[in-house]
Parts: structure tokens; C-alpha cells; sequence
């Protein structure tokens, strides 16, 4: 894959984009098609096929924090290709029984492995790409988004046959998928940790000194505060898979096929803008000034839904899609912000175990974000005005927590340096 852009991070900074593409490609495939593989050819209830789900997303939650600890006590790029292997293998298992206890098993260990590779691909990424890091990102992000709408799209038109052994196909293309990125990241190079150089004046009489850093994120006050203000910021993706198509088909006029132009909207807006908005983070002093232009964006777009509630049904169409756009440009404003602001307040001796515990964000975010949506959409227009108004002032909370009074990452000019 070829992106006409200047990538950082050079040679491995292409391969892993290259990562990205295939894994998302495969997570396409099955992300589309999991629901209906557990229903029609393993023949679970609906009740099981959610507590399947509902109990490997919780595992998954241990992912990160895992991922985080080993990678600042092992080699990166061998420890990556390891997690890729074991969901190629969780994948693979899946095939081999319909006992619902073993499918557990499976599912949550691939669900685990799924959040740890998140979490040590992001660490990677922010080791090559140096002070570039949150441009590289949103680069990376562009990558992810394409080879989601080619594995969806794929796997979209295999399914027009059906059977059991296209499902099956599919969830094996998932997991050669994971061995194909596994063998990509061998052919990477191990990057050398991060160091951040900070250069300060002599404190001024009568000043504090600075604040010493943290032992580790779990006795860093400030990082576990953000990182739970993260939780409801993540909630886009709850939003676009959840939210969104339940109150389109349920609390408005809009024509059930329009539905999936709202998801394709998102997809494109990422696709084409993630990259630009790049610039609203690329110090820690603009990514917390961006907080409140997404405060804003976070606002309108809960209006925008709560707006959509109505009888007309070009009315409702253009409200939802108003409001589609809203959170679009808040998921790329907010991935912008959280990339920079997930790094800067992080001691770079233990980057990954910081990066880890930040990695739950997301990951709690998929156990607790569903059932979020529905509370909100049985609440109705003002569900979602609540909704938007929260966020906001969660937005509002983040940029005083990580004001520079006495942060070094905040207030003083820094250099990454990162040799690989």
C-alpha cells in the first residue's frame, strides 16, 4: 500500500502502516460478520452470542496495562509479534467447537491479545516516529479506516451466499490476517525506548521545585484522572455501531437505508481528514488548547441528535446527518488530542506501562459503551442533549487537569529523541 504522503519514522514507519492495513483488513472481515457466525453456524441464542461478547470485551480490558508492563521489560517488536500470533490461534479455535464455555475461552483471549496489540502498536509507532508522533498517528489512523472499509466491504459481498462455509472462510482470512502482520513485524527493526530531553533554567528564588515524577501510572493521580476522563471521550465508537443506528430506526423518521450512509460518512471524513487535524496536537500545549474547540463539537452534535427526533423525515435525515459529522470531527479533534496528551504526561522510562493503563480507556469504553447508548436513547431527545453536555464539561475537566502549573511535560519546551 502506497499513501502519497511523507511518512515518518522512514522504513519502518511505511512497514507499519503496512501492519495497520492488514490487521484492520482482517478485523473488517470478522468485526462485520461475528455476531451472525456465533447465530448461524455455531447456532448460539442471542443471549449467549451477548454474553460471549460481554465477557471478552471485560477480559479485554486486562489487555492494555498487560501489554504496557511487558513492553518496558521486553523487546518490543518479537513481544508484537507473539501477541499477533496468539489471535491467529484464538481466531483459529473458534472453528474447532460449538461448546460455549470453550468459545468463552477463545474469545476472550483473542480479545485480550486485540487490546495488548493496540496498545504495543502505539507504543511502537511513538518510538519511531519521535516528535512526530502524532502526525504519524493520524496517518496510521488513515491506514486503519481503509483496510476496515475493504475487509467490511469484502466480507459484505461474500456474505451474499451465506453459508456456514463462507463464515467460516472469513473468520479463517481474520486469523491469516494476524500470522501475515505477525511476519510484518518481524521484518521491523527494534526501536530503542524514547528519551525525553528537557532543558530548564535554575528555579527562581521563592519558586516550587519541579514535582517529582511518578513511580508508575498507578500511583500517578494526574494519569489515572485523565485516563478516566478518556472513557466517556471514547465513546464514538458506541456511538457510530450502537447509538446512532438504534435512534435512526427507533426515535426518528429517517429511511432505514439511509442508516449505513451515516457509517460510510464517518469512515470517508476519518479517511480524508484524520491526517490534517493532525496539527491540533502537535505539542502538549495545543492539544489541551483543542479541548475546548471539542467541547464545543461534543455540544453540537448531542443537539444535533436530540434535534433528529422528528416526524419529517428530510428534516430527521439532515439532523442525524449534522450530528454524524459532529462526532466525526470530535473522534478525529479528540484521537489528536488523547495521542499527544497520552505521551507528554508520561515519564519515558516507563512509557509503556503509562500508554497501558491509558490503553483501558478504550477498552472499558467497549464493555460500558453499549449500554451507555441504550440509557441514553431510553431517555429520549434529552438523553442525548445530557449526553452532549457531558462530554463537554468532561473536555472542560481534562483541560484543568492538565493546565501547566506543575507538570514538566506541560510547561517546559521538550525534544523526543528516539533511535532505531
Amino acid at each position: 500500500m502506497q499513501i502519497p504522503v511523507r511518512i515518518p519514522g522512514g522504513p519502518d514507519g511505511r512497514r507499519l502502516l503496512a501492519i495497520t492495513f492488514v490487521d484492520r483488513v482482517g478485523s473488517g472481515l470478522w468485526g462485520a460478520t461475528a455476531a451472525l457466525y456465533f447465530l448461524y453456524v455455531v447456532r448460539l441464542t442471542t443471549a449467549e452470542i451477548g454474553l460471549l461478547l460481554a465477557v471478552s470485551g471485560a477480559v479485554g480490558i486486562a489487555g492494555p496495562p498487560l501489554g504496557g508492563l511487558l513492553a518496558d521489560r521486553l523487546p518490543l517488536r518479537p513481544l508484537l509479534a507473539l501477541v499477533q500470533v496468539v489471535r491467529a490461534l484464538a481466531s483459529l479455535a473458534l472453528l474447532t467447537t460449538t461448546d460455549l464455555g470453550l468459545l468463552l475461552a477463545f474469545a476472550a483471549a483473542g480479545s485480550l491479545g486485540d487490546r495488548a496489540s493496540s496498545v504495543l502498536t502505539k507504543l511502537y509507532a511513538t518510538r519511531i516516529a519521535g516528535p512526530e508522533r502524532v502526525r504519524y498517528q493520524a496517518i496510521n489512523r488513515t491506514a486503519a479506516n481503509i483496510g476496515w472499509a475493504v475487509g467490511g466491504l469484502t466480507a459484505a459481498g461474500a456474505l451474499t451466499a451465506g453459508t456456514p462455509t463462507v463464515y467460516r472462510a472469513l473468520l479463517i482470512g481474520d486469523a491469516l490476517s494476524f500470522v501475515a502482520t505477525a511476519l510484518l513485524t518481524l521484518r521491523c527493526t527494534e526501536p530503542t525506548p524514547s528519551h525525553t530531553v528537557r532543558t530548564t533554567a535554575a528555579p527562581e528564588a521563592g519558586t516550587a521545585p519541579e514535582r517529582k515524577a511518578a513511580t508508575g501510572p498507578w500511583r500517578d493521580r494526574r494519569y489515572l484522572l485523565y485516563t478516566l476522563g478518556e472513557i466517556p471521550l471514547c465513546l464514538d465508537d458506541s456511538i457510530f455501531k450502537i447509538g446512532l443506528p438504534l435512534w435512526a430506526a427507533t426515535a426518528t423518521a429517517v429511511p432505514h437505508q439511509a442508516v449505513p450512509l451515516f457509517l460510510v460518512l464517518n469512515n470517508a471524513l476519518v479517511v480524508c481528514f484524520q491526517v490534517p487535524f493532525a496539527r491540533f496536537g502537535t505539542t502538549p500545549a495545543a492539544a489541551r488548547n483543542s479541548l475546548l474547540p471539542l467541547a464545543a463539537v461534543l455540544l453540537a452534535g448531542g443537539a444535533a441528535f436530540a434535534a433528529s427526533a422528528v416526524d419529517v423525515p428530510w428534516l430527521a435525515t439532515a439532523a442525524l446527518a449534522l450530528a454524524a459529522t459532529a462526532f466525526s470531527v470530535a473522534e478525529m479533534l479528540h484521537a489528536t488530542i488523547s495521542w499527544e496528551l497520552s505521551v507528554a504526561l508520561a515519564p519515558p522510562e516507563t512509557q509503556g506501562a503509562y500508554l497501558g493503563v491509558h490503553g483501558l480507556a478504550q477498552a472499558t469504553q467497549r464493555s460500558v459503551g453499549p449500554l451507555a447508548l441504550t440509557g441514553v436513547i431510553a431517555a429520549g431527545p434529552l438523553g442525548w442533549l445530557g449526553l452532549g453536555a457531558g462530554l463537554a464539561a468532561v473536555c472542560c475537566a481534562q483541560r484543568r487537569l492538565v493546565r501547566d502549573r506543575d507538570h514538566p511535560a506541560m510547561s517546559v519546551p521538550s525534544l523526543t529523541v528516539s533511535k532505531h
